[in-house]
């Protein structure tokens, strides 16, 4: 990787989202919680969830990852307060998708992962920028079977 593609990588609006993720840190009494680690790169999130009715009610996140990875659990962090299993897993796939197969930013209100479209062209960035909405879909499938 050159360095004007690391440039253009970690443009200014994903370093800004990197350096303010909503919702960091650790619940004290989640309903579930769910810890995903890329093994390519080492990057780590934990999702805690307190879940009511089928939704997020509450959410914290222990994010150790790269920028991409950071700034994709800031995009999460504003939008997943009220959100089912069905949208987070539905907007991870979208991820993926976006990702992987060229595919189209995820709907709204998931389409903030429009800022990590360039990302695409680096494969070894993938899994760290999946790591938040894999663990947080993880947290509510067991806070689920736990109900």
């Amino acid at each position: 990787m050159s360095d004007s593609d690391l440039i253009k990588l970690y443009s200014g609006r994903i370093l800004e989202l990197a350096a303010d993720i909503p919702h960091l840190g650790r619940l004290p009494h989640p309903d579930a919680s769910a810890k995903r680690r890329s093994p390519l790169c080492g990057s780590t999130v934990t999702a805690d969830v307190v879940v009511k009715d089928g939704r997020v009610q509450d959410f914290a996140q222990d994010v150790k990852a790269c920028a991409l990875g950071q700034a994709s659990a800031a995009v999460l962090g504003r939008v997943v307060i009220g959100r089912s299993r069905a949208e987070l897993e539905a907007a991870r796939d979208a991820l993926r998708a976006m990702l992987k197969e060229g595919g189209p930013v995820p709907a709204a209100p998931f389409d903030g992962y429009e800022v990590l479209i360039p990302a695409r062209d680096y494969k070894n960035r993938h899994a760290s920028i999946l790591l938040a909405l894999e663990a947080v879909t993880e947290a509510m499938a067991t806070a689920e079977a736990a109900a």
